[in-house]
């Protein structure tokens, strides 16, 4: 922080990223560190103050004299929704400025009823959960939403996904606002886990792939620290790459010999069901394989060598150090872990394998939501979005007084 000047810290929003560390600072302390006239951090951080992303903590020590009273970050002053839309259930988080959840709450619901039914149920969700923390939806500034599917992230709106009839180009940003009248960022699902897993357990690895493997697979892919979402939003789109496992088997998205058509917890739900086993669901699965089913532990690892064979080019083309393993089939445990591992240790270079790691997901089912979390509040919490607010603030009040004259 040293290097701060007053050429560097001009406005609010980019005043305000000093605080971001959690430490608390005096007034005093403000200005040395920027260079900036007391008179200005004294309006610096009233403008802050009138958003409650900073407030006073207990007071400095004094050097004689009146104590001076620190300033600090506000993580509890405002609040985000989060929201984790998969191919068959809706999960719904209440996040402080930290991304820490507050609440949270899921329903069973199938993304191919459509954008509307579907996020109603979200609004529906978000409205009980901060009526449970006796919190306004005045109190939201922003919201964070993960979809199955590739997401145009600029606009929010789905592009040609391959799950969900009735979402393609779909305003998901203005439908949501009819509610919350906040910014609304929206990315696929497994982009935002990848975000989630990362803050909360590797925040050191600037070269990470999260894999989803539930009813589809999908990859969320972090490569120098930088998420990426790829020309049209369908990076990590894996689910629907040719793997030689599953030649002949046809998928979903219409083609033959995608990896969803083997590796998807349908695929090993029918697996099973010819083996002889009467089970509906992926739930199911992760249960026969946790009471030592050998049949389902045998499949579950097929799928692991399916996904496996599909991270081999990864691991060439993106070095990663560390592959984490979620979604619903990771919940079966090393069954899954071990057939990537055997593929991926097996057919990729030495080098790339060297000190890579292959793990299982730490943030489990709230993966989705601390992702969806971060995102909103990187948006919110940037100085550029911070600096239009405080500019918005200041014009209402100009129109006012101009109005009184």
């Amino acid at each position: 922080m040293g290097g701060w000047k007053a050429s560097a810290v001009y406005d609010a929003g980019d005043f305000f990223q000093i605080f971001r560390d959690g430490v608390p600072r005096t007034r005093n302390e403000l200005a040395s560190m920027t260079g900036l006239s007391r008179p200005t951090v004294i309006s610096r951080i009233d403008d802050l103050m009138g958003l409650d992303l900073v407030a006073a903590v207990s007071d400095a020590v004094s050097t004689g004299g009146r104590p001076s009273a620190r300033i600090a970050f506000n993580p509890s002053g405002r609040l985000v929704v989060s929201a984790d839309v998969g191919a068959t259930h809706i999960h719904v988080g209440i996040c402080d400025l930290s991304g820490s959840v507050l609440a949270d709450d899921s329903v069973a619901m199938l993304v191919s009823q459509g954008p509307r039914p579907v996020l109603q149920v979200v609004v529906e969700l978000a409205t009980s959960l901060l009526e449970s923390l006796r919190r306004d939806s005045a109190e939201v500034v922003a919201m964070g939403v993960g979809l199955p599917g590739p997401v145009d992230h600029a606009t929010g709106r789905p592009t040609s996904p391959p799950i969900m009839p009735g979402w393609d180009g779909f305003d998901v940003p203005a439908h949501l606002r009819q509610s919350f009248d906040v910014p609304v960022l929206v990315d696929n699902d497994v982009n935002i886990m990848a975000l989630g897993e990362r803050a909360l357990s590797w925040p050191d690895a600037d070269d990470l792939i999260f894999v989803k493997a539930a009813t589809g697979i999908g990859a969320g892919i972090i490569s120098d620290g930088t998420l990426r979402r790829g020309a049209k939003g369908g990076a990590g789109d894996v689910g629907h790459v040719f793997v030689q496992r599953a030649a002949g088997l046809a998928c979903r998205c219409g083609k033959t010999g995608c990896l969803e058509a083997l590796a998807g917890t349908p695929a090993i739900v029918r697996a099973l069901r010819d083996d002889g086993l009467e089970l509906e669901t992926g739930a199911e699965v992760v249960d026969l394989v946790r009471q030592g089913n050998l049949d389902a532990a045998r499949h579950v690892r097929e799928s692991g060598r399916a996904i496996g064979e599909m991270l081999n080019a990864c691991v060439s083309i993106l070095n990663p150090s560390i592959i984490v393993v979620g979604g619903q089939l990771a919940q079966s445990g090393e069954s899954l872990l071990a057939g990537i591992r055997e593929e991926v240790y097996s057919h990729s270079s030495p080098l790339a394998t060297r000190d890579l790691q292959i793990a299982q997901s730490r943030s489990g089912s709230n993966a989705g939501i601390l992702g969806a979390g971060i995102l909103a509040i990187e948006h919110v919490l940037s100085a550029a979005e911070i600096n239009a607010v405080v500019q918005d603030r200041q014009s209402s009040r100009a129109e006012g007084s101009a109005a009184l004259q």
